[in-house]
């Protein structure tokens, strides 16, 4: 069982690889996940695809095996806070980061994707939050990410029926960004990734720390002010204003 990260060029990887238990996650591997989270926001890489093993499900969340039968506090203590860090961590990190979700993806393994900026999710793919059928609840953040995307009433429907979303209803519902065909999701996530390296990488880190802020009710006329601050102290920002007036594509330098 193992979270890896892999990169290439301007992209990093995270792979949740543990194909033979249908990549559910452990202790260890939340932990793996955080590290993995922290490496990368050293790094150069400029935007981040979070991607499971094996061709059946995304993820299916916690492996109930490792949390039954454990106590009320090692539940409080352990679990929800390994979860919730490590979710959060990678919803922290500056680069834009996409969930390719190409299965199904339920519990944990749901929270896992909504913990990423954007899903590209496959036409056979599914979601959901099942926990009330195990006499628990979402614990690691999916409360809070599914209402901020779809909205109050339909977390609660879909956490109390315990249903699956498909991935065209996963789309009208706000959350998945695009729904394509298993055979192309490999194609269409490098053409998303293509089209946000396309633009300046402080640029768009800046952005996605405001977007996040104003999301949490932060003032856009003070938040953009500060990030065009430090935008126009660039040398992305030259490059930029450079190419538009040549008429040629730019060269960001990430600088």
């Amino acid at each position: 069982m193992s979270v890896a990260v892999s990169r290439g060029g301007a992209v990093a990887t995270i792979l949740i690889d543990r194909a033979d238990k249908l990549n559910a996650l452990t202790l260890d591997m939340l932990r793996q996940l955080e590290w993995v989270c922290e490496e990368i926001d050293r790094s150069p890489a400029r935007v981040v695809l979070v991607r499971t093993a094996g061709t059946r499900v995304f993820c299916v969340g916690a492996d109930i095996t490792h949390f039954a039968g454990i106590s009320a506090v090692q539940m409080w203590r352990e679990w929800v806070a390994t979860g919730h860090r490590a979710f959060a961590r990678l919803a922290s990190l500056r680069q834009p980061t996409i969930a390719v979700v190409d299965g199904l993806a339920v519990g944990g393994g749901f929270e896992l994707a909504l913990a990423c900026d954007l899903r590209i999710v496959a036409q056979h793919a599914k979601v959901a939050l099942p926990e009330g059928g195990l006499g628990t609840v979402p614990g690691w953040g999916g409360t809070e990410r599914l209402t901020e995307l779809a909205g109050r009433a339909r977390a609660k429907e879909l956490v109390f029926t315990r249903r699956q979303l498909t991935a065209d209803e996963a789309q009208q519902w706000g959350v998945a960004n695009l729904v394509v065909d298993a055979a192309e999701i490999d194609d269409e996530t490098s053409r998303l990734v293509s089209e946000i390296l396309l633009s300046a990488p402080v640029a768009i880190q800046l952005a996605k720390q405001i977007i996040d802020a104003a999301a949490d009710g932060a003032a856009s006329s003070v938040l953009e002010a500060l990030a065009s601050g430090v935008a126009a102290g660039t040398d992305d920002l030259i490059e930029g204003t450079n190419a538009f007036r040549e008429k040629r594509a730019a060269r960001f330098t990430d600088s």
